[in-house]
């Protein structure tokens, strides 16, 4: 055998070892991957609004509302105010990353796609407060998995296999980068 081959044989039988201890997610995990992803495809409808109004992307008004009213609700969900502002403060930047990037993009060829127009306040903001609920409930859900040392992988192995357009998936990992809390 040559070093070459040992080499190689060796680092397989090690990944394949590591892949082996991987426990699989929990199941509270793709509910909420699945909550984060709806919010994410919202984006694309706010960019076509601000891109209407000549709106800057930065609201920081509405930004500290949105993630009031989330803190405000976190106790019903026995989370804490810190949890929650960390969590939706990322699915914030998440969003206002699709929105640059989509903006960005139109810019680049003068002009935005001849899709339906939804109004931002009163059709769009609706649909994001209600999915509020929906992720204060499922991050409660997959609160005690954040620990594990196991969930960067599982957050990377979901994330990774996730088929969607490539820009979502970018703000999907943004908008899960703190979801884990694990201690080195």
């Amino acid at each position: 055998m040559t070093l070459r081959f040992k080499l190689c044989l060796a680092l397989s039988t090690a990944l394949m070892a590591t892949a082996a201890e991987a426990s699989p997610a929990p199941e509270a995990l793709t509910p909420l991957l699945n909550a984060i992803g709806e919010r994410i495809a919202l984006a694309n409808q706010v960019a076509l609004s601000k891109w209407d109004s000549q709106k800057p992307v930065e609201d920081r008004q509405r930004e500290r509302e949105v993630i009031a009213a989330a803190v405000a609700q976190a106790p019903a969900y026995k989370l804490t105010g810190e949890t929650v502002e960390a969590f939706f403060a990322a699915q914030i930047e998440a969003n206002k990353m699709v929105q640059y990037i989509e903006l960005s993009d139109w810019a680049l060829e003068g002009k935005a796609p001849d899709l339906p127009r939804p109004d931002l306040v009163g059709e769009i903001r609706p649909q994001l407060d209600r999915l509020q609920k929906r992720l204060l409930q499922q991050l409660a859900d997959f609160a005690p998995y954040r620990t594990d040392p196991q969930c960067p992988q599982w957050l990377a192995r979901a994330t990774h296999k996730n088929k969607q357009h490539p820009i979502h998936r970018l703000a999907l990992i943004r908008a899960t980068g703190g979801l884990c809390v694990v201690k080195n």
